[in-house]
């Protein structure tokens, strides 16, 4: 029996990632995966595939791990945000059923969605990050006192996607959002020198990263980075290092990052594999392989800083073609 399962929990568009892990396992192991909705398309590349309830269903997690007993699973992770923090407060089931749960701690999956109490604490452990207020009057204070000045930039301040988010170049703009009632806001200071990102993996084991793909954006699209091109810089590497000193990571994170006066300040992290980790997979930056050695206890050394510059990733798109018949369930809804 192959005994490094591993269990991707809403697996949605993903499919790429999928067709990175079969090949870089080969036979040492077989994909499972979950999603909601029978016609998710990476569904077709797992090589067992499971509907499961919305992860807000009281039996949900139940029914993970039912799942998980069933289909042998040695380690897990999702591929959404809003499901981190279900996982990590779950992570001692896992473990008790010798499974990997490649999630944070439960107090660094809370600061990870949420953004203003991410900004408290790194301010608080003197991490640089981007100045954030959580309230009207806070940010009032710091206009009347010169901390921050127009134009700002606003988003959910446990937002997703790159959904709500916007610049603000006066205060009535400012307050319009504000008030608009989609989200609960957070307003920042609008970064202008650059910005960049990094796909990090942080060893199971020693809890240190132990292997960084830095990249920038050529282009966007929503949800993330469309086309990127890689970079190395160690004062980069080291800011990682730092951030990962002050909360408790395993497994994958994407970690975006500003730059100020020649200095990067941490903007976000999204402890789950980023949609563009693609890129660092095809430059040779082979996290799969980490999450092999940590399901067998063994240590991974540091890899950071092996792949070359100037890597160019493109993405585009591509489809699944199915009966209806071989879907997982054939009742869903049809426009």
């Amino acid at each position: 029996m192959n005994d490094k399962n591993i269990l991707f929990c809403s697996v949605g568009r993903r499919a790429r990632l999928l067709m990175d892990f079969r090949e870089s396992m080969g036979e040492c192991g077989r994909i499972i995966a979950t999603d909601l909705s029978p016609v998710a398309p990476a569904l077709a590349f797992a090589d067992e595939a499971y509907l499961v309830p919305r992860i807000t269903d009281p039996g949900y997690i139940q029914r993970v791990l039912e799942i998980c007993d069933q289909s042998h699973v040695k380690a897990i992770t999702t591929l959404i945000d809003p499901e981190i923090e279900l996982l990590a407060l779950h992570r001692e089931s896992f473990i008790d059923k010798g499974i990997l749960p490649l999630c944070p701690s439960q107090h660094s999956a809370h600061l990870c969605f949420n953004k203003y109490d991410m900004f408290k604490f790194l301010r608080s452990r003197g991490v640089r990050t981007v100045l954030t207020y959580d309230s009207m009057e806070s940010f009032m204070a710091g206009l009347s006192s010169g901390e921050i000045t127009f134009p700002v930039f606003m988003k959910p301040i446990s937002g997703s996607g790159s959904v709500g988010i916007g610049r603000c170049d006066n205060i009535e703009e400012v307050q319009e959002k504000w008030n608009d009632g989609k989200f609960q806001y957070i307003i920042q200071e609008l970064m202008t020198g650059g910005d960049c990102d990094a796909d990090v993996y942080v060893d199971c084991i020693t809890n240190r990263p132990v292997a960084i793909f830095s990249k920038r954006k050529i282009e966007s699209r929503i949800g993330g980075a469309s086309k990127t091109i890689s970079f190395k810089d160690s004062k980069l590497f080291s800011f990682v290092e730092e951030v990962c000193s002050v909360l408790e990571f395993y497994g994958p994170c994407d970690m975006d990052f500003f730059i100020k006066d020649g200095e990067y300040y941490l903007s976000e992290i999204n402890p789950r594999f980023g949609g563009a980790y693609l890129h660092a997979y095809g430059a040779g930056v082979d996290f799969i392989k980490l999450i092999m050695n940590n399901i067998d206890g063994i240590e991974n050394q540091s890899i950071i800083g092996q792949y070359d510059e100037d890597i160019v990733m493109m993405m585009y798109d591509d489809v699944v073609i199915k009966r209806k018949a071989d879907l997982l369930s054939a009742e869903f809804p049809v426009l």
